[in-house]
């Protein structure tokens, strides 16, 4: 069993968040700064859409490149990987919309938290409702071996 459909529908959860926080991080954003309250929502959204499309990317890139071993270097070099490139990626965008006057900055900041949670939210209801088994190394015909040596059994 695979887990690209676990991370499929991590992903459609995770559209239908940033348009939920697109549509009310722009009203709200509306209402407290104008038209620069709702693109500073609108960037927030897109920040948190991109950042949530590297790490499910990350992790289906990862575990085709290691062939499925999650305990492998190559696993955890990709993950972490891109793990550094949207820390990277946000300081830059941070620094870069700091003190841009079409950014209203406490606007930006919320919709960032928000879909932050949220997709943490989203991970955990998706991950917990998969049925993917956490036990993959047992033989396919069903049957268990001892962890003990042949000689050790009674013969």
């Amino acid at each position: 069993m695979s887990a690209i459909p676990i991370f499929k529908r991590i992903l459609a959860y995770g559209g239908v968040l940033a348009l939920v926080l697109g549509i009310v991080g722009s009203v709200a954003g509306y209402f407290v700064a104008g038209g620069i309250g709702v693109v500073s929502a609108l960037i927030g959204t897109v920040m948190a859409v991109v950042f949530l499309g590297i790490t499910t990317l990350s992790v289906v890139i990862a575990t085709r490149v290691a062939k499925g071993d999650l305990l492998s270097v190559a696993f955890f070099g990709i993950v972490m990987g891109a793990w550094l490139l949207k820390f990277v990626v946000f300081l830059v965008l941070v620094i870069l919309l700091k003190d841009q006057p079409w950014v209203q900055s406490t606007v930006l900041f919320l919709t960032l938290i928000v879909a932050v949670l949220g997709t943490l939210i989203v991970d955990v209801v998706v991950i917990a409702r998969s049925r993917l088994p956490y036990v993959s190394d047992l033989p396919s015909d069903g049957t268990q071996e001892s962890a003990s040596s042949s000689t050790d059994r009674p013969e």
